[in-house]
């Protein structure tokens, strides 16, 4: 099901906030954002009410909204609280993998490599949030993949598959995964996924160190 309109504008300005485009303290004009995006303002109005109770923007007297204060540490808590949900998620579909859940998972990550190799940015997002979807389904943890399903809509996905860098951490990562839920090793499965998403923290830090953000 297609998502709400104001929710694909809140989401595109949670990008652009977290990979420092809209950098803390900036005003939001809603005008600006309804041209850009190609939708009207009663959209863009409701997003920044979604992110407002976020604390991704504020809003301020004779300003309007502005980006909120984003610390260096605000990130690596936010990338830390993924890992350590989704290395637990990881660990537990390690533990009862079946070879048929494993090749689903090895079949989807031969089309994400694929798409990484040809540098396709839109199939790289796509399909990297369809893999890692696909282990959280099959980790039968409803309420956990709830909680890592809000905590990952933090992650500026387009600006990690956009990254050459990041693609080739990424099939690292994935292929220790791959390996880990081969030989149904918990410890492994945990160790790898917690990985791709502090390598993940670390990257996004230095991107957003050399702006300026925090100077």
């Amino acid at each position: 099901m297609r998502p709400q309109l104001s929710d694909e504008v809140a989401a595109a300005l949670r990008g652009r906030i977290m990979s420092g485009e809209l950098r803390p303290g900036a005003r939001i004009r809603l005008e600006e954002v309804a041209a850009q995006l190609g939708v009207s303002i009663t959209p863009v109005r409701e997003a920044l009410l979604t992110l407002r109770g976020e604390d991704m923007v504020e809003l301020e007297p004779r300003k309007g909204y502005v980006v909120a204060p984003l610390s260096e540490q605000d990130v690596i808590d936010l990338f830390r609280l993924q890992g350590d949900i989704a290395g637990e998620l990881a660990a537990r579909l390690a533990e009862r993998i079946t070879d048929a859940q494993r090749d689903e998972l090895t079949l989807a990550d031969r089309a994400l490599q694929r798409a990484a190799r040809s540098r396709r940015v839109d199939e790289i997002e796509q399909l990297e949030y369809a893999f890692h979807r696909t282990v959280n389904v099959l980790a039968q943890a409803r309420k956990l993949s709830w909680f890592l399903h809000v905590a990952t809509r933090y992650t500026p996905a387009r600006f990690y598959a956009a990254d050459a860098g990041w693609r080739e951490a990424m099939r690292a990562d994935h292929e220790a995964l791959l390996t880990a839920f081969a030989a149904r090793d918990p410890a492994a499965a945990r160790e790898s996924m917690t990985r791709h998403f502090t390598d993940g923290a670390d990257l996004l830090v230095k991107h957003l160190r050399d702006l300026g953000i925090w100077q």
